[in-house]
């Protein structure tokens, strides 16, 4: 089941509103019991249906979750739509330039402070949740997945994991490298990160910076898991054929 509703988040669009999506498992309507760990996403749009996606692809996570009865629960959250690439904005956590689109102001920590204080509140407070750490989880891709991996960096005590898909490297990877590198990872964190062989090329310097972010985080400790993924693009269609492997890699048992 997936149930929609109405947000606004004043601190980035003010009153403009947006979308949040909450995915149940199967189970959530008779084992009353049960509590669920949690994956949060961004770009919730393209989460589960191709209707309300901004490409007319979602990632399709309704049908697999409900085909392989994955017991989790899924909180995502529309980004900014707004024509003057707002998005760009709050999916950054840092200030940056882009040739093609300009300057912009990094707000990625007042988005994940809102995540954090508002959102994953309200989870807890209406869905059986397990708040815990140990069972909260955070997924994007593109400027998504670098948010993702922002925020089980910067908000670790928060987030046990999270899985950055394509994610933007390229968005001031000197500031990326620095807050890894000065990062306490609590033990067990995990990390699964992609890129499509076909998108390599859209960035000079990919290769080294995938790498290089990669090597941080096993050097932190982290259970990484790093693919190259064949054939793989920048679009839902690919994002939404690595859902077995970031899934296996989030939700793995520890000893």
């Amino acid at each position: 089941m997936v149930k929609k509703w109405t947000i606004t988040i004043p601190q980035l669009t003010g009153d403009e509103p947006r979308r949040a999506y909450i995915y149940l498992p199967e189970s959530y309507a008779y084992d009353t019991l049960r509590r669920y760990p949690v994956l949060y996403m961004f770009d919730g749009q393209n989460v589960f249906f191709d209707w309300d996606a901004t490409y007319g692809k979602s990632w399709g996570l309704k049908e697999y979750m409900d085909f392989t009865q994955t017991e989790m629960i899924i909180a995502a959250v529309e980004c900014d739509r707004s024509p003057d690439n707002g998005r760009l904005s709050e999916y950054s956590p840092f200030d940056f330039t882009d040739p093609k689109w300009g300057t912009f102001e990094g707000r990625g920590a007042i988005t994940m402070d809102w995540y954090v204080e508002e959102f994953k509140p309200f989870i807890d407070a209406n869905y059986r949740t397990v708040p815990d750490r140990e069972a909260t989880f955070i997924a994007g891709s593109s400027m998504g997945g670098l948010m993702s991996l922002y925020a089980v960096t910067a908000y670790n005590e928060v987030f046990s994991g999270a899985a950055a898909l394509s994610p933007s490297l390229w968005v001031s990877p000197v500031q990326l490298n620095r807050l890894i590198r000065e990062t306490y990872f609590a033990p067990g964190t995990r990390v699964y990160l992609d890129y499509g062989s076909e998108e390599m090329e859209f960035h000079s310097r990919m290769v080294r910076q995938f790498a290089k972010v990669t090597q941080l985080l096993l050097e932190k400790h982290v259970y990484v898991t790093s693919r190259i993924v064949p054939g793989g693009d920048h679009s839902e269609a690919s994002w939404e054929k690595q859902a077995p492997f970031y899934m296996e890699a989030l939700l793995f048992e520890n000893d």
